[in-house]
């Protein structure tokens, strides 16, 4: 089992952790795991990047507490916006994204969407939980599709569901099995979680 730093929530972009996630499942040590504490909130802070080109994409940033709400527009005309909220978690002692938890722009009329993504050493025999604290039962998933780069499980967040996380105030948990069937628990905090969902539900 792993040890993890306390939770990383600057952006990272997608490509960045992909490639950070395919080598962190190669690291995959016998260690035990550590629930990173409850990190304390500031007030929303945004970032814009340049583009370094015309053609390149303008992402912007803004962190509430322990997550981030990230967008990204493209060149076209009118410009077409993706945006997202995430939390990325690191291996402790080593400056590699081990596990991203995103949610997505909600849709209207439509669940909310979380996704999980975590290296491609897992075993599919047990589902992917996540709980608001040790108490808490928690929902769980399958695994839904590993590429080279990570394995994904997606969450579809009813009302009750979601209502839960956004009143969630201590650190909970992401579980699954490695695919030695071993388990691994990351820790995920909800600190900024309900503030973060009310910025990208306004994008």
């Amino acid at each position: 089992m792993k040890s993890f730093d306390k939770l990383r929530t600057g952006s990272v972009a997608a490509g960045m952790l992909l490639a950070a996630l395919a080598m962190a499942q190669g690291q995959q040590a016998q260690q035990t795991p550590r629930q990173a504490p409850a990190q304390r909130g500031a007030p929303p802070a945004a970032h814009a990047q340049t583009p370094a080109t015309n053609e390149a994409p303008q992402r912007t940033t803004a962190s509430y507490g322990d997550w981030v709400v990230q967008c990204v527009a493209n060149n076209s005309s009118p410009p077409e916006q993706t945006c997202d909220m995430a939390q990325v978690t690191q291996l402790q002692g080593k400056n590699l994204p081990f596990s991203r938890v995103a949610v997505a722009h909600p849709e209207k009329d439509r669940p909310v969407k979380l996704i999980v993504q975590v290296p491609v050493n897992v075993s599919f025999a047990t589902q992917v939980r996540i709980q608001t604290a040790d108490a808490d039962p928690g929902f769980a998933v399958p695994f839904a599709t590993c590429t080279p780069n990570g394995c994904f499980a997606e969450f579809d967040l009813k009302d009750d569901m979601l209502k839960k996380l956004r009143e969630a105030t201590s650190v909970g948990k992401l579980s699954f099995a490695d695919a030695g069937g071993h388990d691994v628990v990351v820790p995920i905090s909800f600190n900024g979680f309900s503030q973060a969902f009310e910025a990208l539900a306004k994008k």
